[in-house]
């Protein structure tokens, strides 16, 4: 009995590790955009879901290698989140900060109407690029989808951490969000990096729905993952890249677990309470920057 309750744990951990994963990467997304601009955005979802049917457009609609639709969808994503910040948050600059986030609401129920006008309300599949018989190893049934998702997902999550600490544009964001005056001093261009943050964050959203729809099914509502992502963004801290990645992982597990033994309807709520919890005990995440002001 102990043996079989240990082995549906593992299964249901590593099909939520899985899910943590593409969760760790649109949160990082979030992230990004927020360390650079002070600007939550609640399009992320949205973003990511029009990444997923770019792909989808490349490989299916008009049947290019996936290799180059790949590509093309991240180039084209980059080109949106560029566009996106050059003409709906650049004339924001000194606006009220509840103003900048209702064009990002604004924005998120706008990409969900376009999706839904290009490519209509029917579920879709991307093309699997791995075998879809699932692998038995060490007692587990484990799906190659899944499994690649995980792989590619953490070489991802360190491709970008090596970016962030070792490239000029990384560290240039890293100090932008740090300290836009002192940047600004020292020769950064701030309008550069904040183009930059929301053409990365695309990127990052796009390759999130790709795996996501690549695991189960494209639709404009697959973009209600981007709000079941705040749980984790809040979890790790809002301005934590590395808690962006570690709350993804975590929500996506305890999400599964919760599903597996309590029952679907407890696994669609779970990530929320979880956010009501880290709110009360915890609020600025596990890794966030606690801020305290003096009068």
């Amino acid at each position: 009995m102990a043996g079989e309750f240990f082995s549906n744990l593992l299964q249901l951990g590593l099909s939520g590790l899985a899910v943590g994963s593409i969760y760790s990467l649109v949160a990082l997304g979030f992230v990004i955009i927020y360390k650079a601009t002070d600007v939550f955005n609640f399009a992320q979802g949205e973003l990511m879901t029009l990444g997923a049917f770019i792909c989808y457009f490349f490989v299916v609609q008009i049947h290019i290698p996936i290799f180059w639709a790949f590509l093309l969808t991240f180039v084209a994503t980059a080109l949106i989140g560029f566009l996106t910040e050059e003409l709906f948050f650049r004339p924001m600059v000194g606006e009220p900060i509840f103003s900048v986030i209702m064009v990002t609401v604004g924005l998120s129920v706008f990409l969900k109407g376009l999706i839904g006008l290009c490519w209509g309300y029917m579920f879709r599949k991307l093309p699997s690029v791995v075998p879809e018989a699932p692998v038995s190893f060490a007692g587990l049934i484990i799906s190659p989808a899944h499994l690649a998702t995980i792989v590619l997902a953490g070489i991802l999550i360190l491709g970008f951490a090596c970016f962030f600490k070792f490239s000029n544009l990384g560290i240039g964001m890293r100090a932008v969000a740090n300290d836009q005056d002192a940047s600004l001093l020292m020769g950064i261009s701030v309008r550069k990096i904040f183009g930059l943050s929301w053409a990365v964050s695309a990127v990052v959203a796009a390759i999130g729905g790709i795996m996501l729809s690549s695991m189960t099914y494209l639709h404009p509502s697959s973009s209600f993952v981007g709000i079941k992502v705040f749980p984790a963004v809040v979890l790790g801290g809002l301005d934590s890249i590395p808690g962006a990645i570690v709350g993804g992982l975590i929500v996506g597990v305890v999400e599964n677990l919760a599903g597996g033994y309590l029952g679907g309807d407890v696994k669609e709520i779970t990530s929320f309470v979880i956010l009501i919890a880290i709110l009360m005990i915890k609020p600025y995440g596990l890794f966030g920057k606690e801020e305290i002001e003096r009068v």
